[in-house]
């Protein structure tokens, strides 16, 4: 157990020796890969021990404890040896594991994990270190493995700081607010359908395991969760972290919940919960918008997520999705189309608007988070401003955003009231007629004195264009309206 403490340091000085890896996001890739085998094996051990007939589905020789495993008897494989052993034998045998519909899913993400794995380290002997460094884990010690669960979250939040890797990582504090206000159930499934390394779905399975009573209950915990993930490396961190917290089956798929025409879902393909943090500030291809009817077809990414959400909500299911700004404010014609979808087919009950830096330092861009239901169409949604706590000016590394932050907003849910400070609204109720009359612009209970704030290139580009879409589609609504008052078209 003491060694856990440094494990990351201890990680992270060897493969600073390692001409192969440049930066975190490499280091943190490295290290997946070697782990999700650690983890794997500790995890066979168990099927093993449960099923007499279990086959592995990775070759022999390619197990974790068979090349990996350091016995001291001096014929562990090291240097050259092992460089060569890793590139030339256990690369191409994990990668090219056979597989069918029928293979389950416990060995088939095998395969899937390693599709797009990459070996970085250059230096066999340094490789050895860090192998040994990984192999002392006792994954099969209870405790050892629950605290070990907590480091690895502590990997995930590097990847916040490790260049665009951070898109792949909601803050934990985030993701547990959301999961303690949508109030799990036993028997309930929830998704994500961008899961990135699954934080969504640990917090839920952690505010859920508070309900599990009985065996029966636990079964249904197991099989609770869903989650889509479209790269690689957030996919592999994504299982080991499901592997981890006990899911023995996790339901996690590399694909792109995109690519599908929504149309086509039907009751078996929705959830009674979705959680998400859709990855925003893209663009997808026409290929991508094909899949969505054409008033709904952006071609912002988080737009389209918001509409696969809608069609994959069960009835009666609940969802908390966070969104950019850029939804709330933005009144061209897709994001008017699915903003009215939102109300008069669902329930939005609550808008939360998150203070910035949030995620930073791997965006600036404010976001909010969006509760709503699948119950009955929208009378009345609640707004509602949480204000940066006192003493900070910004979320950074050193500072980031704890659950307490969320308190005041939780203490208001249950005990809803209008809130006025200094003139401005940090709490207000509006009507469904109200927010249809502001043509769908629900940027409301803003930050009043928000300082300004020089955001990088892009994201002050995509900013701008998210205005300049919004007020051309609200010019043109107006000249539209006058047009038609004086009886003259402009067409003509």
């Amino acid at each position: 157990m003491s060694s856990l403490s440094n494990f990351v340091k201890r990680i992270r000085d060897i493969m600073r020796n390692d001409a192969g890896i440049n930066g975190d996001a490499q280091r943190i890739e490295q290290i997946a890969w070697m782990l999700f085998l650690k983890v794997y094996d500790s995890k066979e051990l168990d099927w093993e021990m449960d099923d007499d007939d279990y086959v592995s589905i990775i070759p022999d020789e390619s197990r974790w404890a068979n090349w990996a495993h350091d016995d001291k008897s001096g014929k562990v494989a090291t240097g050259d040896t092992l460089l060569d052993f890793v590139n030339n034998k256990l690369f191409p045998a994990l990668k090219n594991i056979t597989i069918t519909n029928d293979t389950p899913i416990k060995k088939s993400i095998v395969k899937t994990t390693f599709e797009d794995a990459n070996n970085y380290m250059k230096d066999g002997v340094l490789l050895r270190q860090v192998i040994n460094v990984i192999d002392e884990l006792d994954l099969g010690d209870y405790e050892e493995s629950h605290a070990f669960g907590e480091i690895y979250e502590s990997i995930l939040k590097e990847l916040q700081s490790a260049g665009s890797s951070g898109e792949f990582y909601t803050p934990r504090a985030v993701t547990d607010f959301m999961a303690k206000m949508i109030k799990p159930q036993i028997g309930e499934t929830m998704a994500d359908f961008a899961c990135g390394t699954g934080g969504f779905i640990t917090s839920w399975l952690k505010e859920l395991e508070k309900n599990v009573k009985n065996t029966s209950d636990q079964e249904k915990y197991d099989d609770s969760i869903y989650g889509i993930e479209k790269k690689q490396f957030p996919y592999m961190l994504c299982v080991t972290n499901m592997l981890l917290h006990g899911i023995d089956v996790p339901r996690i798929y590399h694909d792109n919940s995109l690519l599908k025409d929504i149309l086509d879902y039907t009751d078996d393909d929705c959830f009674d919960v979705i959680l998400m943090n859709p990855p925003y500030g893209g663009n997808e291809k026409t290929e991508v918008k094909s899949h969505f009817p054409s008033d709904l077809a952006s071609s912002e990414t988080a737009d389209l997520f918001m509409s696969v959400i809608m069609y994959r909500l069960k009835k009666n299911g609940r969802a908390a999705v966070i969104i950019p700004d850029g939804f709330l404010f933005g009144t061209d014609n897709a994001k008017v189309a699915i903003k009215k979808k939102l109300l008069h087919e669902f329930n939005l009950h609550t808008v939360i608007r998150m203070p910035h830096s949030v995620f930073a330092p791997y965006t600036s861009i404010t976001t909010n988070i969006l509760f709503f239901d699948n119950t009955k169409p929208t009378k009345e949604t609640w707004f509602y401003r949480l204000d940066m706590p006192d003493g900070y000016k910004n979320f950074s590394k050193t500072k980031p955003m704890k659950l307490e932050h969320f308190e005041p907003a939780m203490k208001w849910w249950d005990n809803r009231e209008e809130i006025s400070i200094d003139g401005f609204d940090k709490a207000k109720r509006y009507t469904v007629k109200e927010l249809e009359d502001k043509n769908y612009n629900i940027d409301l209970c803003g930050y009043p004195h928000e300082e300004e704030e020089i955001l990088p290139p892009m994201e002050l580009i995509q900013q701008y264009q998210e205005k300049r879409a919004s007020y051309n589609a609200d010019i043109d609504r107006i000249l539209g309206e006058i047009t038609s008052i004086l009886g003259v078209n402009i067409d003509e």
